[in-house]
């Protein structure tokens, strides 16, 4: 992704690290962005984060020498932008992975798994 291009909350999957340093000073949240970048945290490791133990999350708490507020903030702002992909509220890209043939049939087959792709949010009433 572009340096100068923060990236889409919808591809929040796919983030490069450098993609996470973004978003992290997005959310105030800048001084992990060399932290998570040593420990290798882009966008897939986010998303596993809901899966997470107890054991882990503290684990992933010291090594990254978090405060409890500043974790919950980035649990926060993970989960805002999973409601807005599962409200589908986010616009959808073709990532920069896919080649541009396939942009049409990405965009269809992205809009129909969109829940698919937030699988571990549960959602309030």
């Amino acid at each position: 992704m572009n340096k100068e291009q923060r990236p889409e909350p919808l591809d929040f999957f796919i983030w490069t690290v450098e993609d996470v340093g973004l978003w992290l000073e997005e959310i105030n949240l800048g001084g992990y962005r060399q932290i998570f970048k040593e420990n290798g945290v882009n966008g897939e490791y986010l998303e596993g984060m809901s899966m997470f133990t107890t054991e882990q999350i503290l684990r992933f708490i010291r090594r990254c020498h978090m405060k409890w507020g500043d974790f919950i903030t980035l649990c926060k702002e993970l989960r805002r932008i999973k409601v807005a992909c599962l409200k589908g509220e986010q616009k959808v890209r073709r990532p920069w992975w896919a080649p541009s043939c396939l942009s049409m049939v990405f965009l269809k087959v992205a809009k129909r798994n969109r829940q698919s792709r937030v699988v571990s949010l549960k959602l309030e009433p």
